[in-house]
């Protein structure tokens, strides 16, 4: 198997999966988080940060360009200060699941468009950092792989927040089968 069949399929899987859990969620869900501990994302929060928790960082990885806010500090050793980490209050929302799962599927094209647009060679070869890991570059396949498994941590995050809602998810729902 090469970095493209697995990522290429990992990805889809995964997707599948996530898609399949956000259609399970309401609009009226959207601001519900769990009521224990702290510093928990909201359900829309949840469903915005998975429309772009692989894509979006694959083409960072593959381009360079993070696209960091203007002005955004970085510390010395070119990782993003802890002002970049925001808290989960402050983090933004989707209007509705409808627009979630529509920019979820987007996220998954930019995922296969950017495997592609890699090509075996590059997936295999070219190292890359990360800019939350400066000092630790990965081949680029590994660092996508990474991105799929990103996304995938937080599906299963959000598998338990309808778990919690009381809804009636199984393992067949977590894998997306």
């Amino acid at each position: 198997m090469n970095w493209t069949t697995l990522l290429t399929a990992s990805a889809t899987d995964t997707y599948k999966a996530t898609d399949a859990l956000m259609a399970l969620v309401d609009d009226a869900d959207l601001g519900w988080k769990p009521a224990s501990g702290r510093n928990w994302m909201t359900t829309g929060q949840l469903l915005m940060h998975l429309t772009n928790a692989c894509g979006f960082c694959c083409r960072g990885f593959l381009t360079g360009d993070w696209g960091m806010p203007e002005g955004a500090e970085m510390s010395k050793d070119e990782t993003p200060k802890e002002s970049m980490l925001p808290p989960a209050e402050s983090l933004p929302t989707v209007s509705s699941v409808a627009e979630a799962r529509r920019l979820v599927a987007l996220d998954h094209e930019m995922t296969l468009a950017m495997i592609r647009e890699a090509g075996e060679a590059r997936l295999d070869e070219m190292m890359v950092a990360a800019p939350w890991n400066p000092q630790h570059p990965q081949p680029l396949g590994r660092q996508f792989l990474g991105m799929v498994q990103h996304l995938d941590s937080h599906k299963s995050q959000l598998f338990y927040y309808l778990k919690l809602m009381g809804r009636d998810v199984n393992t067949m729902n977590l894998w997306g089968m």
